[in-house]
Protein backbone atom coordinates (compact mmCIF):
# COMPACT_ATOMS: atom_id res chain seq x y z
CA UNK A 1 0.00 0.00 0.00
CA UNK A 2 1.02 3.48 -0.93
CA UNK A 3 1.23 6.19 1.66
CA UNK A 4 -1.70 8.42 -0.22
CA UNK A 5 -3.87 4.84 -0.55
CA UNK A 6 -3.36 4.21 2.98
CA UNK A 7 -4.15 8.39 3.63
CA UNK A 8 -7.39 7.79 1.63
CA UNK A 9 -8.25 4.69 3.87
CA UNK A 10 -7.61 6.16 7.20
CA UNK A 11 -9.51 9.42 6.23
CA UNK A 12 -12.48 6.92 5.72
CA UNK A 13 -12.23 5.52 9.96
CA UNK A 14 -11.96 9.22 11.01
CA UNK A 15 -14.84 10.08 12.98
CA UNK A 16 -14.54 13.03 15.46
CA UNK A 17 -16.25 16.68 15.43
CA UNK A 18 -14.96 18.40 12.59
CA UNK A 19 -14.16 21.55 15.09
CA UNK A 20 -11.37 19.65 15.83
CA UNK A 21 -9.84 18.54 13.12
CA UNK A 22 -6.59 19.53 13.98
CA UNK A 23 -6.52 18.97 17.80
CA UNK A 24 -7.81 15.94 17.87
CA UNK A 25 -5.44 14.12 15.72
CA UNK A 26 -2.63 15.90 17.03
CA UNK A 27 -3.59 14.89 20.96
CA UNK A 28 -3.98 11.24 19.57
CA UNK A 29 -0.91 11.34 18.03
CA UNK A 30 1.01 12.09 21.14
CA UNK A 31 -1.16 9.99 23.07
CA UNK A 32 -0.06 6.84 21.03
CA UNK A 33 3.26 8.44 20.56
CA UNK A 34 3.39 7.73 24.45
CA UNK A 35 2.00 4.43 24.10
CA UNK A 36 5.28 3.44 22.24
CA UNK A 37 7.65 4.68 24.39
CA UNK A 38 5.97 2.94 26.84
CA UNK A 39 6.61 -0.40 25.29
CA UNK A 40 10.03 0.13 25.25
CA UNK A 41 10.44 1.59 28.92
CA UNK A 42 8.54 -2.19 29.93
CA UNK A 43 11.02 -3.71 27.29
CA UNK A 44 13.95 -2.27 29.44
CA UNK A 45 12.43 -2.72 32.57
CA UNK A 46 11.31 -5.56 31.98
CA UNK A 47 13.13 -7.74 28.99
CA UNK A 48 16.51 -6.70 29.81
CA UNK A 49 16.21 -4.36 26.81
CA UNK A 50 15.28 -7.03 24.45
CA UNK A 51 12.45 -6.84 21.89
CA UNK A 52 10.66 -9.96 22.70
CA UNK A 53 8.13 -11.15 19.58
CA UNK A 54 5.24 -10.69 22.11
CA UNK A 55 6.42 -6.75 22.91
CA UNK A 56 7.49 -6.48 19.09
CA UNK A 57 3.66 -7.25 17.92
CA UNK A 58 2.29 -4.99 20.42
CA UNK A 59 4.89 -2.26 18.82
CA UNK A 60 3.35 -2.80 15.42
CA UNK A 61 0.01 -2.55 16.50
CA UNK A 62 1.09 1.01 18.49
CA UNK A 63 3.26 1.99 15.53
CA UNK A 64 0.10 1.70 13.12
CA UNK A 65 -1.90 3.58 15.50
CA UNK A 66 0.69 6.62 15.28
CA UNK A 67 0.51 6.58 11.11
CA UNK A 68 -3.14 6.64 11.60
CA UNK A 69 -2.76 9.91 13.72
CA UNK A 70 0.02 11.45 11.13
CA UNK A 71 -2.18 10.24 8.15
CA UNK A 72 -5.18 11.85 9.64
CA UNK A 73 -3.13 15.22 10.64
CA UNK A 74 -1.53 15.42 7.64
CA UNK A 75 -5.03 15.58 5.32
CA UNK A 76 -6.43 17.78 7.87
CA UNK A 77 -3.62 20.10 7.86
CA UNK A 78 -3.59 19.84 4.33
CA UNK A 79 -1.33 17.64 3.25
CA UNK A 80 -0.42 14.32 1.93
CA UNK A 81 1.02 11.76 3.24
CA UNK A 82 3.68 11.91 0.06
CA UNK A 83 4.21 15.37 0.58
CA UNK A 84 5.39 15.02 4.19
CA UNK A 85 7.13 11.92 3.24
CA UNK A 86 9.51 13.10 0.49
CA UNK A 87 10.19 16.52 2.31
CA UNK A 88 11.07 14.85 5.26
CA UNK A 89 13.44 12.77 2.91
CA UNK A 90 14.59 16.31 1.09
CA UNK A 91 15.14 17.53 4.46
CA UNK A 92 17.17 15.31 5.67
CA UNK A 93 19.41 14.68 2.44
CA UNK A 94 20.14 18.14 2.73
CA UNK A 95 21.54 17.89 6.28
CA UNK A 96 23.67 14.53 5.49
CA UNK A 97 25.39 16.86 2.21
CA UNK A 98 25.64 19.39 5.14
CA UNK A 99 27.00 17.00 7.70
CA UNK A 100 24.39 18.32 10.15
CA UNK A 101 22.69 15.04 10.97
CA UNK A 102 23.60 14.61 14.26
CA UNK A 103 23.15 17.51 16.45
CA UNK A 104 20.25 19.70 18.13
CA UNK A 105 17.20 21.88 16.61
CA UNK A 106 15.03 21.20 13.98
CA UNK A 107 16.40 24.20 11.17
CA UNK A 108 19.66 22.74 10.93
Amino acid sequence: MLCNEYQKAALETAIFPDEYKILYPALGLAGEAGEVAELIKKMIRDDNGELTEIRREKLRKELGDVLWYVAVLSAKAGFSLDEIAVGNIDKLNARKEQGTLQGSGSDR
